[in-house]
């Protein structure tokens, strides 16, 4: 029997441990915070969570547009709706831990140990953790990231604020400073402005989310802006200091922004100092990632690395798929490497942003061939019954042979909707298989279908 320790409880190596167990492997998961790690614990569970909630009252307020009336409000919109606070929180939280439980059930149940302490690799096939020694025929290691700190900018827990320590404060914050402007920082941003805090959005590019899509960062600045938002492009900050009731900070170019609270949201460090990597023979890159190939493998043999620890796009859906090729590679089974032109990604704004494939700046840079459509979900008709007016459908395929390249959806539960593309990316289909689907009418999904048929035609070749 292959024994396999797993440093690491997130989705890198929980998805790993129950692959290995399925696979007849003795498993042993080494985990300092708890089954599910920092993602579920602190992270992409919390914070999507908390998103979920603001979604909800953004929704009330925009619901006098479809003729929903509120008694007690100005002009019959819904006067007095607010967020509690400690509420919220307090159901963040415990949804957190509640998902951590399902987690570690569900690993018990296949036969894998838990160790809940922090774990340290002393060679290639010994690890460390919670005062035992584990031999181990190979080693996952899944530790994930942390949070970035700008020297003159150190989080206090109060009012300057990692993403992990919002949860705790006790109430919304009157001015929120959110420095850093790419996903997490326009995720917070969106959130925080719909449950009824004043936001400023600090962004040191000329746009907000300057590596995605930009047709889809310009979609939703423009929501942004329209809800009340300042968003400040080309404004990095060099400083951030406490005043006696709140935040001021300090712009490289002299300006300052002041507020209640600061939220700092300027990258992820990993988490692969002091657990014995160099030692065992792990190489790092400059940015202490742990490089590894496409089955997982690092430079230390049977050791594999998942997850944010290596930097190869920070999601938990990599991070998982990396363990599970990590697994089956370690164990003989058959294994596709990982292929990232096939990873879907998702933005949990409001609206939300999807994407699959390939990218709109490489067909600009002519480093891919492909014909473009893009559809404005303005005239689809389930969204003008449901009242959403901002987002579309883009779609990218090869020009000859019609085969689906990737796709931009910036629409409500563009995460839900982006499998379709998804799947059409990954198995190669083309826009005429696309385009001859049964899609349901009225409905979001719709556009996707519509814009594969509007690439049937010899026209569509541009935007």
């Amino acid at each position: 029997m292959t024994r396999i320790v797993i440093i690491g409880g997130g989705p890198g190596g929980y998805e790993a441990a129950l692959v290995a167990a399925q696979l007849g492997a003795e498993v042993t998961v080494v985990e300092r915070e708890g089954p599910g790690g920092a993602c579920v614990l602190t992270d992409c569970v919390p914070s999507k969570t908390l998103i979920a909630t603001s979604v909800r009252k953004q929704a009330l307020l925009d619901a006098s547009s479809l003729g929903v009336r509120f008694t007690g409000g100005p002009d019959g919109d819904a006067g007095g709706v607010m967020a509690d606070m400690p509420l919220v929180n307090k159901r963040v939280k415990e949804l957190a831990r509640h998902q951590s439980a399902d987690i570690a059930a569900r690993l018990v149940a296949e036969g894998v140990e838990i160790v809940e302490a922090p774990g340290r690799l002393v060679d290639p096939r010994i690890v460390k953790a919670g005062g035992r020694t584990i031999q181990a025929d190979v080693v996952i290691v899944a530790t994930g990231a942390t949070p970035r700190v700008l020297p003159g900018a150190e989080p206090d827990g109060e009012r300057v604020l990692t993403w992990r320590q919002l949860y705790d404060l006790d109430e919304l914050p009157e001015h929120l400073i959110v420095v850093g402007s790419g996903v997490t920082g326009a995720e917070f941003a969106g959130a925080y402005r719909s449950l009824g805090s004043e936001v400023t959005l600090v962004s040191s590019r000329d746009r907000m989310m300057p590596n995605e899509d930009a047709d889809a960062a310009e979609a939703l600045e423009n929501v942004y802006r329209r809800r009340g938002m300042n968003v400040m492009g080309r404004s990095r900050a060099s400083s951030v200091k406490r005043t006696d009731d709140g935040v001021v900070v300090t712009l490289e170019d002299g300006r300052t922004a002041e507020g209640s609270h600061c939220l700092m949201t300027v990258g992820m460090i990993p988490n692969t100092s002091g657990i014995g990597l160099e030692d065992a023979g792990v190489t790092l890159d400059r940015g202490g990632f742990i490089q590894v190939d496409k089955v997982s493998r690092t430079s230390a043999p049977g050791v594999y690395a998942a997850g944010d620890c290596t930097g190869v796009l920070m999601l938990a859906s990599v991070a998982a798929m990396q363990g599970r090729i990590a697994v089956w590679h370690a164990l003989g089974e058959a294994v596709q490497p990982l292929r990232l032109a096939t990873v879907a990604s998702a933005i949990f704004t409001d609206p939300e942003i999807a994407a699959v494939g390939v990218a709109q700046r490489q067909v600009e840079a002519g480093e891919i061939e492909a014909n473009v459509v893009k559809l404005p979900l303005a005239t689809n008709a389930r969204a003008k019954m449901q009242g959403f007016h901002d987002g579309f459908v883009k779609l990218f395929c090869r020009p000859h042979t019609g085969i689906v390249l990737g796709g931009v959806i910036v629409a409500p539960r563009a995460s839900e909707l982006i499998l379709g593309l998804s799947v059409a990316v990954q198995h190669r289909l083309t826009v005429d298989q696309l385009a001859h689907t049964f899609a349901v009418y009225p409905s979001l999904s719709g556009s996707i279908t519509e814009a594969a048929r509007r690439l049937m035609l010899p026209t569509a070749t541009v935007i």
